[in-house]
C-alpha cells in the first residue's frame, strides 16, 4: 500500500491551478500557473528533525511532486539555506519553515515540493 498523494486536482494544464502558499503562515509563495509539475523522487529533509541530529545526519523523506521553477525570480517569496550536496533547500522568507523544496545548483532549477505547501488562491 502507498500513501502517495494525488494533486491532479491542483495541476492544469501542467501548471499549477491556484497560488502557492506556506502551510505555516499563508504566505504567497508562487501565484498561479507559474511552475510546471515534475515528478522525480528525491530525498528531502524532513520539516521537523529530531534534538540529536546534526546536519551531516538528517531524517529525510522521498519526495515526488515539484513545481518546477526555472527561474527563482518567478517566486513571490522564499528562502534559500546553507548549501547540502549541491542543493540549497527552500524555506519561507517570512516564518523561515521548511524544507518545502531545493533549488538545484547545477541548473539553477528550484522544485517546490506539492506536499509541503498548500494550494489557495487567499
Amino acid at each position: 500500500m502507498t500513501d502517495e498523494a494525488d494533486f491532479s486536482d491542483q495541476i492544469a494544464d501542467g501548471k499549477n491551478k491556484t497560488n502557492v502558499r506556506c502551510q505555516f503562515c499563508n504566505s504567497l509563495m508562487l501565484k498561479a500557473q507559474e511552475g510546471t509539475h515534475s515528478q522525480e523522487e528525491v530525498d528531502v529533509p524532513l520539516m521537523m528533525q529530531k534534538q540529536d541530529k546534526t546536519a551531516d545526519n538528517l531524517n529525510s523523506e522521498p519526495l515526488k511532486d515539484f513545481w518546477l521553477v526555472k527561474d527563482m525570480m518567478m517566486f513571490e517569496n522564499i528562502g534559500f539555506s546553507n548549501t547540502v550536496d549541491g542543493r540549497k533547500f527552500l524555506v519561507c522568507a517570512d516564518c523561515e519553515r521548511g524544507p518545502v523544496g531545493y533549488h538545484d545548483l547545477s541548473t539553477r532549477h528550484c522544485f517546490l515540493a506539492l506536499k509541503r505547501v498548500v494550494h489557495k488562491d487567499s
